[in-house]
């Protein structure tokens, strides 16, 4: 049997029958908001962090401006250690 060509999708309390690739673009996209939305969340966060040190006289920590590796970088990595 074929797979069906649609896909069950829970909004709230119901249930919507939708076409897979329609659902699959849907995901896509809530999650590239939901990206941003965390980096941008991040980046606030950094500077308050910084902001709080300075205010209670703290050097500025080391190392927390650093960005997290992409999911790339990190198949990369792990293939050099692998060797």
């Amino acid at each position: 049997p074929s797979p069906p060509e649609k896909a069950m999708v829970c909004f709230g309390n119901m249930f919507i029958e939708l076409p897979k690739a329609k659902t699959r673009e849907m995901l896509r996209q809530d999650q590239e908001e939901l990206d941003e939305e965390i980096n941008s969340l991040r980046k606030e966060l950094r500077v308050k962090v910084n902001r709080l040190y300075e205010a209670q006289g703290k050097p500025e920590l080391k190392g927390f401006n650093l960005d997290p590796m992409s999911a790339e970088e990190m198949k990369l990595i792990n293939r050099i250690l692998e060797g």
